[in-house]
């Protein structure tokens, strides 16, 4: 009965690593636009959980590298944002169609000025500001901190988040490992680097990480990048920033 037991146990073992391990496959599909049935090209596809892209050509099709249970992001500008979850039935039957709907948004005129400036110089020379950003450098660490301006208590404060079991960056580097090794699968990719690159809505890489999009400008903030880099910087340059920061954290952590 003893052995019976181990054998069994062996067994289900066995099962489970082999589930574990299943080789990925490919699948395909078309997409298309819900309400003129016309293809849509361009469209980006990332798998969340291998974190792999792919984009749709000129027929709206497109094939990408999938496991059962996987989840696949749609994303494309003036439609709302679609996943899927990648079924047995979709692996056998090795492709489907998929609708996506347009965005209504009403457009307003805008005016874009870099400073809201008077005529008068000598009110509009203090509204231009003249503070520069800074980076503070760690020694043993190939990347530092960056501030809005000036402060020499920033490096205090970077490492007080670090160290602090109640700071949210404690706590979402220490709760999120898997979501942040997904930061160097990203880089692999091109598709996907590709992607972040072209994108500011932070969309995408909140979806990748599993957070909302005003956690990763705390996250940035935390890390002490200033407010004009989180502003103004592309996912890529985001997703950069969050592991470099990651690095530093998991650095410090040791010491």
């Amino acid at each position: 009965m003893k052995y019976f037991v181990v054998f069994f146990f062996l067994v289900l073992s066995t099962a489970a690593i082999a589930q574990d391990i299943q080789p990925s496959q490919k699948v395909n599909g078309i997409i298309i636009n819900n309400n003129t049935r016309q293809p849509l090209p361009n469209v980006n596809i990332i798998n969340i959980n291998k974190v792999r892209g792919a984009t749709t050509d000129s027929r709206g099709y497109f094939e990408i590298d999938v496991q059962p249970n996987d989840t696949l992001h749609f994303t494309i500008l003036g439609y709302q944002s679609l996943r899927v979850r990648v079924t047995n039935d979709w692996i056998k039957n090795k492709s489907t169609k998929i609708q996506l709907t347009e965005k209504a948004i009403a457009l307003e005129e805008v005016i874009i000025r870099p400073f809201n400036l008077t005529g008068y110089l000598e009110v509009d020379s203090k509204l231009i500001p003249t503070k520069e950003n800074y980076r503070y450098s760690i020694s043993g660490l190939t990347q530092g901190y960056e501030a809005g301006e000036y402060s020499p208590n920033a490096f205090g404060r970077v490492l007080g988040s670090i160290f602090n079991p109640t700071d949210m960056l404690y706590n979402f580097f220490g709760k999120n490992p898997k979501e942040l090794k997904k930061l160097k699968e990203m880089k692999k990719d091109d598709t996907v680097r590709n992607l972040l690159e072209s994108k500011f809505d932070r969309e995408t890489i909140s979806v990748l990480l599993g957070v909302d999009k005003n956690e990763l400008a705390e996250i940035l903030q935390r890390c002490n990048y200033s407010e004009a880099f989180i502003q103004t910087a592309n996912d890529l340059q985001i997703m950069d920033a969050i592991s470099g920061c990651y690095e530093e954290y998991k650095i410090l952590k040791k010491k």
